[in-house]
C-alpha cells in the first residue's frame, strides 16, 4: 500500500502491484478496521425464508454469491441471516473498495481475516504477482488451529469493485483453493469476472439473484403495516407500491422513512426526494451521458431486445450500451420470463426515466412499430404506431393485421386507435365495424359489439355472414348464453369463406361452451380441431390459446396435475419463441396455472404468478384481470384478511367500470365474492342482500367464459346461506337439484331467507326449468366436491353423524389424488367441526399428505401414529348409527324414534356394541369408541 501522501497519475491504476509497494508500507492497524460486520437497522423486516436459504448455502467449504443491483438489500439480508444463526461464530466481513485493486493490499486483508490476532506477518520484501499467489496458497493451506478457530465464515462485500487482473486472479484462486474449514460469501452488483460453473456442478457454489432478494407481496404489506395502521397508506396503495417497485427494498425503505416523518401531502414514490436521489446517484449517476441516453431510450418501450435497440439507437447514445450489457452492468433490468433475450427495466426506474423524457420519442416509436411489423408482430406494431401519433399508419396496420390482432386479443391498442379514428369512418368501412365488434366482445363490451353489428347493411351481412356468426358466438359466450353460442359457432363453421383464425375462434368457443355444460368429451373434440388449425396456420399464439382451452377442460374434470403439466409445457414451449414479447395467450396460461395452484392450496406460488400476469393483463386490457382480482380476494379470504379482500373487490369494480365492461360480466362475480366474504364474517344478513342481487343471474343460469361454473357456485352460496340461517330443508332441496339436474334452470329453489315455511319452493314453478341435460353431462369436479361437502355439513347438523363421517372420508379420498383442497378451504367455517372429528382419528393418517394439509389448514393436530387395537368383530353400519346417537345422550326410546326401529332392536344393538368394544356401560362405550376413532 502506498503512503497517503504518495500521489498517483490517472494512468497508474494498477502500477502498485507491479512493484511500487515496499516493505513496511502496510498499515496493519488501519486495515484491521476494515474487517467488521455491518450493523443491523432497528426496523429490519425479519425474513425467515430468505435467512434459512442463506444459512443453508454457507456450509464449511461452500461458496455463496449474492448478485443483485444496488438497493436490493444484499448486505442487510446476509448480515441478518448470519446474526440469526449460531453456526457462524467466527465471522470475518470485509467491504472492498477500489483501493483493493492493489493485490498486496487485498492479500493483506485476507491475511488479517483468516489469521488469529497477532499472527499477521508483513510480506517480506517486494511482492510480485506470482509470489502473492504462493502466499495465498500457504495461507489457505494452513490448518484451522494455525489460523482462526474453525469454522471460519468470510464475507467479501462489493466484489465488483475489484477489477485489476492481479486482484481478480487472487479472488479466483481463493475460490479454487477454498479449504474445508472456510465458508465464503461474495456480494456484488454484477456477475463475477471469472467462471464458476465447475464449482456449481460440484455442488459447492450457490448463486442467489435479485428475484430472491426482493420483497414478496406479503412482505411488502408487512413492511408497511405501521403506515397502514397509522392511516398514512391503504392496502390498495401498498399493492400499487409493490407493483411499481417489484419489491425493490431500498426505494421502499426510503419511502417508508419519508412517510414516517412527512407532515404534508404524500407524494408518489418516484417523486419523493430521497428516492429520486437514490435513483440518480446509485443507478443513473454511474453512467456516462451517452449511456444515460441509451437507458432513457430503452425506458420508452415495455420490453426491448438488443436488435430492437440497435434499430432505434442514434448517434448521441452509446450504441454499445445494449440491453444485455445493461443487465451485465448490474443495473435493475431483467430478462422477460419466457422471452429469451428480451429485457425490461424495473417499473419504478422506468417511470422515473420517462418523467423528463427525450426528444423525438414519436419518431423512435415509429421505428419500433415498423420493426415489429416486419416480424408480423401486429399488436406491438399497432401499439407503437399509436404512440407515434400516426393515425393513418395505425389504421393501415389494423386493416392488414386484423386477424392476428384479434387472436392476440390486444384490445387496449385497438380501443386507443378507435378514439383517434375520423368521424364517419365506421359507416364507410363494414370490415372495420366487424373488427371493432370483435374488439368490444373480447373486452367484455357486448352491448357496443351488438350495436356495431346492428348497423350493418343487409348486403354486407350476407357478404360477411360467417364472420358475423363467429362474432355472435363470441358475444353470446361472453354473456354466458352457452347453447346459443354453440349454435352460432356451428353456423359460422358451416360457412365456407371463414378464415383460419375465425375457424379457430369458433372451435374454441364450442370447446369452452361444451366444457361449461359438462360435455367434456365433445369439448375435447372441438379443442383438437382448434389445435390442428393453429398448427396448420403456424401461429404460436393460436397454439397457446388451444392449449389454454385444453387445460380448462382438464380443470373442469378435476385433473389438476394434468392441467398443470399442460400449462407448464406450453409456457416452456413459448420460451423457445425468442423474437417477440409476451402475448395475451401466455397471460391466460399463467393465470390458469395460478388457478390450478390455488385449488391445490399453493397460495404463495399462485401469488407470484398473479403479480406477473396481472401486470401484463392490465397493460393489454385483458378481461382475465377480473379473474386475477377474484383470486386475490379468495387468497385474502383464506388467510383471514377480509379487509384486504373487500379492498380488492372495490378495485376490481373500479377497473371494470373504467374499462366500460358490461355489468353482466363482472357484477355476478363481485357480488358472489362479497357474499362469500360476508359469510366468512358471520354476517348472513349482508350475504343475503348480495344473493338477492344475484337472483336474476341465478335464474338465467349464465355461465361466463372466465368462470363457467358460476351457476353452480351461486347455488352453493345459496345453500351455505340457508344452512347459516337454519333453513335446512331449503338447503337439502337445492342440493338435490344441483346433483340431479346440474345444468337446467333451477328456478328459485333455496329461497330459505324468506322463511322455512316456503321450503325452497320456486315462485315461478316448473316453468323456469329448461330441458334436462344430456346423459353424458358430468358435473364439474370442483363443484361436485363442494356439493358433497355441503351435504356433509347438512348431515352433521341433522344428527346423521355416520353419513357425515362417510361423506367426508369419501370427499377426502376423491380430492387427495389431485390435492384438490380449495373446496375444503372455502367451507372452512362450516367444516371445522366435522373435520376435527374425522381427521383426529388415527386411521386417517393413511390419506397422507392431503390429510396433513387439511390438518394444517384447519389448525388440527397430526393423527396419532401409535398402533390402534383392531376389533375382533367390526361395528356394523346400523350399530354405528346407534353408537353415535348414544354419544349424543339420547335415550333408547329416542334412538328408536329417530331410527324408526323398535325399542327391543335398539337394546339389542346396544348390547352388541358393548360386547364388541369389551365394555359394560354406555359411558365406557363412548370413551372406547373415541379411542378407536369411531366417534
Amino acid at each position: 500500500m502506498k503512503p497517503f501522501d504518495d500521489g498517483c497519475a490517472a494512468n497508474d491504476e494498477f502500477q502498485s502491484v507491479l512493484g511500487s509497494t515496499t516493505q513496511g508500507e502496510l498499515i496493519w492497524d488501519l486495515l484491521r478496521q476494515r474487517v467488521r460486520t455491518p450493523e443491523q437497522p432497528s426496523d429490519y423486516l425479519v425474513r425467515p425464508g430468505l435467512s434459512a436459504r442463506l444459512q443453508g448455502a454457507l456450509a464449511p467449504g461452500a461458496i455463496l454469491h449474492l448478485e443483485a443491483p444496488s438497493g436490493f438489500g444484499k448486505t442487510l439480508a446476509l448480515s441478518a441471516a448470519l446474526a440469526e444463526s449460531s453456526g457462524h461464530p467466527n465471522l470475518q466481513w470485509i467491504s472492498l473498495t477500489s483501493q483493493d485493486n492493489d493485490a498486496v493490499r487485498l492479500l493483506a486483508l485476507l491475511t488479517i481475516a483468516l489469521r488469529a490476532p497477532g499472527q499477521q506477518d508483513v510480506p517480506a520484501g517486494r511482492q510480485r504477482v506470482g509470489g502473492m499467489a504462493d502466499a495465498l496458497s500457504l495461507l489457505l493451506g494452513e490448518t484451522p488451529q494455525q489460523t482462526q478457530p474453525a469454522p471460519v465464515t468470510l464475507v467479501l462485500d462489493n466484489v465488483d469493485q475489484v477489477v485489476s487482473p492481479s486482484a481478480v486472479a487472487l479472488l479466483e484462486q481463493l475460490l479454487a483453493e477454498l479449504p474445508p474449514w472456510l465458508s465464503l460469501a461474495l456480494i456484488s452488483r454484477k456477475a463475477l469476472p471469472f467462471e464458476t460453473h465447475g464449482l456449481e456442478l460440484g455442488g459447492r457454489f450457490t448463486r442467489i439473484a435479485g428475484d430472491s432478494l426482493e420483497l414478496s407481496r406479503s412482505e411488502t404489506l408487512a413492511f408497511f403495516e405501521p403506515a397502514i395502521a397509522d392511516g398514512k397508506l391503504t392496502t390498495v396503495a401498498v399493492e400499487h407500491l409493490y407493483s411499481l417497485t417489484e419489491g425493490w427494498l431500498t426505494p421502499l425503505a426510503l419511502y417508508r422513512r419519508e412517510l414516517a416523518t412527512a407532515t404534508n401531502e404524500r407524494f408518489p414514490i418516484q417523486e419523493t426526494l430521497n428516492v429520486e436521489r437514490f435513483l440518480r446517484d446509485s443507478v443513473f449517476g454511474r453512467l456516462t451521458p451517452a449511456q444515460q441516453r441509451s437507458l432513457a431510450m430503452m425506458a420508452e418501450l415495455d420490453s426491448i431486445s438488443d436488435d430492437l435497440f440497435a434499430a432505434m439507437a442514434d448517434d448521441v447514445c452509446d450504441r454499445q450500451f445494449r440491453p444485455s450489457r445493461v443487465v451485465a452492468s448490474g443495473l435493475p433490468m431483467r430478462s422477460v420470463p419466457g422471452r429469451g433475450r428480451w429485457y425490461r427495466l424495473n417499473p419504478l426506474l422506468r417511470e422515473w426515466l420517462l418523467v423528463p423524457g427525450l426528444d423525438d420519442r414519436e419518431a423512435r416509436a415509429m421505428v419500433a412499430s415498423r420493426w415489429f411489423e416486419k416480424r408480423d408482430e401486429f399488436p406491438e406494431a399497432l401499439r407503437y404506431a399509436l404512440i407515434s401519433n400516426d393515425v393513418e399508419e395505425a389504421l393501415r396496420i389494423a386493416a392488414e393485421g386484423s386477424e392476428a390482432l384479434l387472436v392476440g386479443q390486444d384490445t387496449a391498442s385497438l380501443l386507443r386507435l378507435q378514439r383517434s379514428l375520423p368521424a364517419g369512418l365506421f359507416q364507410r368501412s363494414p370490415r372495420l365495424r366487424i373488427v371493432y365488434g370483435w374488439v368490444h366482445a373480447i373486452g367484455g363490451q357486448f352491448r357496443a359489439a351488438r350495436a356495431l353489428l346492428d348497423g350493418l347493411p343487409e348486403e354486407d351481412r350476407l357478404a360477411m355472414k360467417g364472420r358475423i356468426h363467429a362474432l355472435m358466438a363470441v358475444i353470446l359466450r361472453g354473456e354466458g348464453s352457452v347453447e346459443a353460442a354453440i349454435e352460432e359457432a356451428d353456423l359460422a363453421l358451416s360457412c365456407g369463406e371463414l378464415s383460419t383464425q375465425a375457424q379457430l375462434v369458433s372451435q374454441l368457443i364450442r370447446a369452452s361452451a361444451m366444457c361449461a355444460r359438462g360435455r367434456f368429451s365433445e369439448a375435447r373434440s372441438a379443442n383438437r380441431i382448434a389445435a390442428r388449425l393453429a398448427r396448420e396456420a403456424g401461429d404460436p399464439g393460436s397454439e397457446i390459446l388451444a392449449v389454454y382451452a385444453h387445460a380448462r377442460i382438464e380443470l373442469g374434470k378435476g385433473s389438476l396435475r394434468h392441467s398443470e403439466q399442460l400449462l407448464r409445457t406450453a409456457l416452456d414451449t413459448a420460451m423457445n419463441v425468442s423474437n417477440r414479447p409476451a402475448r395475451v395467450g401466455e397471460i391466460r396460461l399463467q393465470l390458469n396455472l395460478a388457478l390450478v395452484l390455488w385449488h391445490q392450496g399453493r397460495e404463495a406460488e399462485a401469488d407470484r404468478l398473479l403479480v406477473t400476469c396481472g401486470r401484463y393483463a392490465e397493460q393489454s386490457r385483458d378481461l382475465g384481470l377480473l379473474l386475477i382480482m377474484a383470486l386475490r380476494v379468495l387468497i385474502c379470504r383464506s388467510q383471514g384478511r377480509l379487509d384486504d379482500a373487500f379492498a380488492w373487490i372495490g378495485q376490481a369494480e373500479r377497473t371494470m367500470q373504467s374499462w366500460q365492461v358490461d355489468d353482466t360480466v363482472y357484477v355476478p362475480v363481485l357480488e358472489a365474492l362479497k357474499a362469500n366474504c360476508w359469510l366468512a364474517l358471520d354476517q348472513p344478513d349482508s350475504a343475503a342482500m348480495a344473493l338477492r342481487r344475484l337472483e336474476p343471474y341465478r335464474r338465467r343460469r349464465c355461465a361466463p367464459e372466465l368462470i363457467p361454473v358460476m351457476p353452480g357456485l351461486l347455488d352453493c352460496l345459496q345453500v351455505r346461506l340457508d344452512l347459516r340461517l337454519g333453513h335446512d330443508k331449503a338447503a337439502a332441496k337445492l342440493l338435490e337439484a344441483i346433483r340431479q339436474e346440474p345444468f337446467i334452470i333451477a328456478g328459485q329453489a333455496g329461497e330459505g331467507q324468506k322463511g322455512e315455511s316456503q321450503e325452497g319452493e320456486s315462485q315461478e314453478g316448473e316453468s323456469q326449468e329448461g330441458k334436462r341435460a344430456p346423459a353424458d353431462v358430468v358435473l364439474p369436479f370442483g363443484l361436485a366436491l363442494q356439493v358433497r361437502l355441503l351435504q356433509v355439513v347438512l348431515d352433521y347438523r341433522s344428527g346423521r353423524i355416520a353419513d357425515a363421517r362417510n361423506g367426508l372420508l369419501t370427499a377426502i379420498e376423491e380430492a387427495a389424488p389431485e390435492h384438490y383442497i380449495s373446496p375444503f378451504l372455502e367451507l372452512r367455517e362450516e367444516l371445522v367441526e366435522p373435520l376435527q372429528k374425522v381427521l383426529a382419528a388415527p386411521q386417517t393418517a393413511a390419506h397422507g399428505a392431503f390429510a396433513s394439509a387439511l390438518r394444517h389448514a384447519f389448525g388440527l393436530p397430526e393423527a396419532s401414529q401409535e398402533p390402534v387395537a383392531q376389533l375382533a368383530e367390526p361395528i356394523s353400519d346400523r350399530e354405528q348409527a346407534v353408537l353415535e346417537l348414544i354419544a349424543q345422550g339420547l335415550s333408547n326410546q329416542d334412538i328408536a324414534d329417530r331410527l324408526h326401529i323398535s325399542l327391543h332392536t335398539v337394546k339389542t344393538h346396544a348390547r352388541r356394541i358393548n360386547a364388541k368394544l369389551e365394555v359394560r356401560s354406555r359411558t365406557q362405550a363412548i370413551v372406547r369408541a373415541r379411542e378407536l376413532g369411531l366417534l
